[in-house]
């Protein structure tokens, strides 16, 4: 059986790693396809910004883990899928496959708010490598003549966890250059009310998050829509606008281009309709992991915000993929699970554990806790984590971030 993977990602790295575990070089030829050389510990973007990490320190090359375990390599941008076919087209080659596991994560569609750059606009964002970088750049010429600060997601946003990492980590930095009263920080988000976070809230989050925001001064805004971002100002739909001298948004997610061209694979917005087993509601050789699968909001709000999809839960997604192809092969019982989510906030000077199983409510679990400890254990969770995946194994399942 060949098995191609399109993304090298948390998805793809996973679907791969546990399909190798599960099935031998002669029961399944496993091949990668990925735009990107190196994997990125994406979930430490935010201190990427704030210029506490580098993008080598979070980061590892992906041909030499995936040799290790006789897992091709292929170093190359999907340009077309034909799902008819059963053919992948590249700018490195034509692959065909018996099942594909599409693991293509996102496009961040900036183009949903005028100026929400950072390449276009003079808005920052911490959606890709290098999109952290320049955002880290820019703080560092915005701390030497300090103004105005505005943080936050554009309507129909998903990825809400970094804006608030972001939003606490540079009020601490500024608190600990003593600086923080040269700089007025507002937030604003489409939620509904602050720790909504796509899923209608977990535990205490939002009674924590409103008395940290209150408690550091910083001014938040809920159901708000982003509808420009320019130099020196934020404007809202309704009129209301901000002083700003930096500005970093989340902006809203799309699939990618190949995806959404494909005939009859995606959603209008590129992502892709899956089974509770995350085989292809229409093609049963297809199987989509990550952020590139289409999950509907969990309620409706007065400015959309959708449902959220954490490495945590790609990875779950991912092994239950590779069980599930696996099953096909071994004669084996196929599997599917409600996704759950373990993630770890910094604020800077702590960090909380927010915990939901399942992460859709209603919910058996719904656990919010704070303390110093857990910034250490996120910090220890990234080391552990990328020394795991650089030797070509995966993460025991029960760890959370």
């Amino acid at each position: 059986m060949k098995v191609l993977i399109m993304g090298a990602s948390f998805g793809g790295m996973t679907a791969a790693y546990e399909l190798r575990k599960r099935l031998s070089p002669g029961q399944c030829e496993i091949r990668v396809i990925s735009k990107d050389p190196r994997f990125t510990f994406i979930p430490s973007l935010p201190w990427v910004a704030l210029g506490s990490r580098s993008l080598d320190q979070i980061s590892f090359d992906l041909a030499g883990s995936f040799t290790r375990k006789e897992i091709e390599f292929v170093h190359g941008g999907v340009t077309r899928i034909d799902p008819e076919s059963r053919r992948v087209y590249t700018d490195a080659g034509e692959y065909a496959y018996d099942v594909l596991v599409i693991a293509t994560g996102h496009r961040s569609a900036n183009e949903a708010v005028p100026g929400l750059g950072p390449f276009d606009g003079p808005g920052h964002s911490l959606m890709s490598p290098p999109e952290a970088e320049e955002a880290r750049d820019a703080l560092q010429t915005f701390l030497g003549d300090p103004g105005p600060l505005v943080v936050g997601c554009a309507p129909g946003a998903s990825c809400i966890g970094p804006a608030y990492e972001f939003v606490f980590q540079v009020d601490h930095l500024l608190r600990s250059r003593r600086m923080r009263h040269k700089v007025p920080i507002v937030f604003v988000t489409p939620e509904p009310f602050l720790g909504h976070f796509g899923v209608g809230g977990v535990g205490k989050a939002r009674q924590f998050l409103e008395g940290e925001f209150e408690q550091r001064d910083i001014r938040y805004f809920t159901s708000a829509a982003v509808s420009r971002i320019a130099e020196s100002a934020v404007d809202l739909a309704d009129g209301t606008n901000f002083e700003s001298a930096f500005s970093l948004f989340i902006p809203p997610l799309a699939g990618v281009k190949p995806l959404a061209e494909a005939p009859n694979l995606a959603n209008p917005k590129g992502f892709v309709p899956v089974e509770e087993n995350y085989r292809h509601q229409t093609f049963s050789d297809i199987y989509a992991v990550g952020v590139a699968v289409a999950l509907p909001p969990v309620e409706q709000t007065p400015v959309p915000v959708n449902f959220p999809k954490t490495g945590h839960m790609t990875e779950q997604m991912a092994r239950m993929a590779a069980h599930n192809i696996a099953a096909r092969v071994l004669g084996n019982e196929k599997i599917a699970r409600p996704l759950h989510a373990e993630c770890i906030l910094d604020m800077g000077d702590r960090a909380v554990m927010i915990k939901a199983d399942p992460f859709r409510p209603p919910r058996n679990i719904a656990r919010f806790s704070e303390g110093r400890h857990w910034l250490w254990a996120k910090k220890a969770f990234e080391r552990y984590y990328l020394w795991r995946s650089r030797r070509g194994k995966t993460v025991a399942g029960e760890w959370g971030w």
